[in-house]
């Protein structure tokens, strides 16, 4: 397993994150346990503020808070001087009970519903990312209700389409996200907003996908988005302070995944930027970015305890942990794949063939298909990489299982910033009707 961040093989041979044995945490905290390395998050917030500054352009990066969102990660996110992405009432209210800026929030999603809306402009957020024409005149008449205009960019459907899995590919014409530039409908958009009341379009916005591992997807979103500018100006007089290029850059779960150093993205999409306006005499506008995975994914490792195992002569040989599907869906949901280590034997040999299977209900429950081990005994502890994105956040209680602790990891320290659910968490909003038959408790 590749070493992320500050993790590191420690002299009792086992794993060790943000100076932390995983083993203690494991003593400490049980299994299964997200852990986040707290420095890791650090840096890749400063490696993409770092180098919009040293592009010289106004900018905005977002953290994309759909990749993990908890109010401590709202809390680092504002301490590195980020913006924040939320696409739920829920994710809203997290950011707003840890005391984000509401003016560095950006309200994204294709189906806002008014109670959203509502809630978002009392909170007085800084601008809404308007999906589709139902929205935006939804968005005039409750902001006219309040008297208060609301700032927004328009998602465009840039007809870009991504390396990637096709249930994270966002930019191609057939998505359920944004306007599309070749039929004219963002065109059209566009022409509605600058005579309703209540709105101020500030820009537009544009996301190609996710795990991106090259720059050209963007370079020619940035073309299209240009040149739709440029149409917008020259036809409409309208001009746009605010041009919203998206995230999806990828990163390194198993060899053979070859992300470019953020700096180089960040290098790419500025030049290409710089380069385009100029052509059209168009002022450079803000840029803004919304990394999520890429700031949070490689810096998860979640830790399972083994229990039993199946041995199937000639066939494969299966694993068991106390997890899965239900902390983390993504094999299931796309076939992603993950690298792992037994943290508590992390410098003995692998020379074992193995695949590691979930504990729910299901068949495709696996996490890991054949991945070499050394011997694996009930009782190890395994620990999978690259774990901090979409995977509390897509977590479930499917078999009423319930959902694990995340703790942060930094010098030495650890800190519980989600508890694990109890059982009665997972039946405090069961409600038993009256008319039926009062059962005896049992324990």
């Amino acid at each position: 397993m590749y070493l992320h961040g500050t993790s590191k093989i420690n002299d009792k041979g086992h794993l060790q994150i943000g100076g932390c044995d995983t083993i203690d945490l494991v003593e400490r905290f049980g299994t299964p346990l997200y852990v986040m390395d707290e420095a890791l998050i650090r840096q890749r917030c400063r490696e993409y503020v770092e180098a919009f500054r040293a592009s010289g352009l106004k900018f905005q990066v977002a953290y994309a808070s759909k990749a993990f969102c908890v109010m401590a990660m709202c809390r680092i996110a504002e301490e590195e001087g980020m913006s924040l992405d939320v696409v739920s009432d829920g994710e809203l209210y997290t950011a707003l009970q840890a005391g984000f800026p509401a003016e560095r929030i950006h309200f994204h999603g294709n189906n806002k519903s008014p109670q959203e809306i509502e809630m978002a402009i009392d909170a007085q957020i800084g601008c809404f990312v308007v999906d589709n024409m139902v929205e935006l005149h939804m968005l005039n008449a409750i902001a006219g209700e309040k008297r208060q205009k609301v700032n927004i960019l328009f998602r465009l459907t840039p007809g870009v389409e991504a390396h990637t899995h096709e249930y994270i590919s966002t930019g191609q014409i057939d998505s359920k996200f944004g306007l599309d530039l070749d039929n004219g409908s963002a065109y059209r958009a566009v022409q509605e907003a600058i005579a309703l009341p209540y709105i101020e379009l500030l820009g537009v916005h544009s996301h190609i996908g996710s795990q991106i591992f090259e720059v050209e997807g963007f370079q020619l979103a940035v073309d299209k988005v240009i040149a739709f500018a440029a149409k917008v100006r020259d036809e409409l007089d309208v001009l746009f302070s605010v041009v919203n290029l998206g995230g999806g850059f990828g990163i390194r779960y198993v060899d053979g995944d070859t992300p470019l150093p953020v700096a180089k993205y960040v290098e790419a999409i500025t030049s290409s930027v710089k380069e385009n306006f100029g052509k059209y005499g168009y002022p450079v506008p803000e840029i803004w970015v919304e990394p999520g995975r890429s700031i949070v994914g490689d810096s998860g490792t979640t830790l399972y305890t083994v229990g039993t195992y199946k041995d199937i002569p000639g066939v494969r040989k299966y694993v068991a942990v106390d997890g899965g599907m239900a902390d983390n869906p993504r094999p299931a949901l796309y076939e992603a794949r993950y690298e792992a280590m037994l943290a508590n034997r992390a410098g003995e040999a692998e020379d074992e063939l193995v695949s590691i299977a979930g504990k729910c209900c299901e068949s495709g429950d696996m996490l890991i298909w054949d991945i070499q081990l050394p011997k694996v005994n009930s009782g190890d502890i395994l620990a999978v990489s690259c774990t901090g994105a979409y995977n509390y956040a897509m977590a479930s209680n499917y078999n009423r299982i319930r959902r694990p602790a995340v703790v942060f990891v930094k010098d030495g320290e650890a800190d519980i910033v989600v508890k694990r659910e109890s059982y009665d968490n997972i039946v405090g909003n069961d409600v038993v009707p009256s008319r039926m038959k009062q059962v005896s408790k049992t324990v």
